[in-house]
């Protein structure tokens, strides 16, 4: 059974998404079965190379907030993370343009080291003092990844380098009615939107894998928070002890 994951790096619900799935699917007994494959999505497509700024202020302005209101929702998304046992800092991320970042996971796809990308990638972005916005880091992260670094190098210095690929994976989550993030589908049969509770992952799994002939894409699971096409990163409003969005 395939598993696909449309997320963006800038989208932290993306991030505590990746983590609830993944212990939803480690309490799934055919799990050894599943292969995952992630998929681009850009939140900020029309960003250019190269133009970054600091997380907080780019949500006071997407929001119309200050920054200390800002600081709150960031707040809020920590303590969602660090209740999957991520870390997340609040403080002095930058924000840019993704793309270089989805050419690099479809290298590491084509080399078999894309989750491992990924996920040094995600930890880079909202735990550490990294900037995944440079290309310098980024071919650092993809050798740690497992991949060479001449052709890591090699794809970052070239922009058309898995450039389709982006673009196909994208024009594929508009088709299926993907307008937010992480975007998770089934086998193509059952999708969830947003970082929903790792149990719903589960049912998601279990639903797919006992129906397998269907071939009509099913929405399961409530409403959870995600990151839209717009930008946009839905706050949820619960108690931080319940865990759930």
């Amino acid at each position: 059974m395939r598993v696909e994951i449309w997320s963006d790096i800038a989208c932290p619900w993306c991030y505590v998404g990746k983590a609830r799935f993944e212990k939803g699917l480690a309490g799934f007994a055919h799990r050894d079965e599943v292969e995952v494959v992630h998929r681009s999505f850009e939140l900020d497509p029309g960003r250019a190379k190269g133009d970054t700024e600091q997380v907080l202020d780019m949500l006071a302005q997407k929001y119309g907030r200050t920054v200390e209101e800002a600081r709150g929702m960031e707040a809020n998304v920590a303590a969602n993370a660090q209740a999957e046992g991520l870390g997340y800092r609040t403080e002095g991320r930058d924000h840019g343009s993704t793309f270089d970042i989805h050419r690099l996971l479809h290298l590491a796809k084509a080399r078999g080291r894309q989750d491992e990308l990924l996920t040094l990638v995600y930890r880079a972005n909202f735990a550490e003092e990294r900037s995944v916005f440079d290309d310098v880091v980024l071919a650092g992260l993809a050798v740690e990844a497992g991949l060479d670094a001449d052709e890591a190098r090699a794809v970052l210095a070239d922009p058309e380098a898995y450039a389709a690929d982006v673009r196909a994976d994208e024009r594929e989550a508009s088709e299926l009615g993907a307008n937010a993030v992480p975007f998770f589908v089934f086998d193509r049969r059952y999708g969830i939107s947003g970082g929903q509770p790792a149990e719903v992952f589960v049912q998601a799994l279990e639903q797919a894998w006992k129906d397998r002939q269907a071939t009509r894409l099913t929405q399961v699971g409530g409403d959870a928070a995600a990151c839209d096409a717009d930008g946009v990163c839905e706050v949820p409003q619960v108690e931080v002890s319940d865990q759930r969005v």
